[in-house]
């Protein structure tokens, strides 16, 4: 009798523990789960090309250093920078050009960039007939759907056409009327010869057997800080010590792409693209990398803003350039 009151006793004291236990680490997450700051990310779009970006999120980086991010979806620069100004967004990842059309437009509390994250364009050239050796000769009267008229891709494709010797105004037809989201959708539809899309749905236009990747536009076009962040200047200056360790978050994301395997990395990010394999991942990763896509450092050079600037003149999008300090906060 005894002991079965002595294995009672004992019984209830572990329950009553094992429950302190769980209600503590409950209240432990719960408090730093309060001391977080939560902020609003508008991406451009959802590719593998920003691996270091998820890395980030998914390693845990961004809470490290007090950071709770809302990812939200806002296809196209013009629609990110949009998001930003009106506070639907407090920081936005997008092509650097964004934040020039910004300021070009006379907004007072316009945006500054303080971190970028590519360094190429991140877009692939797909054409519908398998071509063995190809080369951009091999677009001339073929139509090719570039992507929204403005936009980094459409500009990128464009300069590197104009670099070997290839009008896009009278040699080929690029097709700037369908929507950044919905290329795919058109090209396997029927529409065009060629499309430029990022990944992964180049890859799985490729592996559904409606086109062939041939080209990387990122290789053609150099280097630029092609994808980065910014946030209007009054948040900025309000959030100094969020801006220096978000930028923190993403250069150990970027450390991380840099110092594991495509495998590792595709891993760590699965959870961002639960509709795309590991290995499919990882092939990806494998493309980026090959074409140097992602920069050593959060930092971008004047040297390379301005090719972004050269090639925006080029198209026609601007007259002149900004002063690389106009647009960069360097903290």
């Amino acid at each position: 009798m005894k002991k079965k009151v002595i294995i009672f006793i004992i019984g209830g004291i572990l329950v009553f523990l094992l429950a302190a236990l769980v209600l503590f680490d409950f209240n432990k997450e719960k408090e730093e789960g309060e001391n977080l700051t939560e902020i609003t990310l508008a991406e451009v779009t959802h590719s593998i090309f920003y691996a270091p970006q998820y890395v980030a999120i998914e390693e845990g980086y961004f809470e490290e250093v007090g950071i709770d991010v809302e990812l939200i979806l806002t296809s196209g620069a013009d629609k990110v920078t949009a998001a930003v100004l009106s506070g639907d967004a407090d920081i936005g990842f997008c092509g650097s050009e964004g934040t020039i059309y910004v300021y070009n437009g006379g907004e007072k509390d316009y945006l500054k960039t303080f971190a970028q994250l590519t360094q190429k364009d991140g877009s692939f050239l797909v054409s519908r007939e398998k071509i063995e050796d190809f080369s951009l000769e091999d677009l001339e009267g073929k139509t090719v759907l570039g992507g929204r008229a403005g936009g980094m891709p459409e500009m990128t494709l464009e300069y590197a056409l104009k670099q070997n010797g290839i009008d896009p105004e009278k040699d080929v037809e690029i097709d700037t009327s369908i929507d950044f989201a919905a290329m795919g959708g058109a090209f396997i539809g029927g529409q065009g010869d060629f499309v430029t899309l990022f990944e992964p749905n180049a890859l799985e236009l490729e592996k559904e057997g409606y086109g062939y990747v041939v080209a990387s536009v990122g290789e053609l076009g150099g280097v630029v800080p092609y994808t980065s962040y910014s946030a209007r200047i009054s948040f900025i200056e309000e959030n100094e010590e969020l801006i220096e360790n978000f930028t923190k978050a993403i250069q150990k994301g970027i450390d991380y792409v840099h110092n594991h395997t495509d495998e590792e990395v595709a891993k760590a990010i699965v959870d961002q693209f639960p509709d795309t394999s590991i290995e499919d991942i990882a092939k990806v990763v494998k493309r980026y990398r090959d074409i140097d896509a992602w920069p050593k450092t959060t930092e971008f050079s004047e040297d390379s803003f301005n090719h972004l600037q050269d090639i925006m003149i080029d198209y026609g999008a601007i007259t002149e350039k900004v002063p690389y300090d106009e647009l960069m906060y360097r903290g």
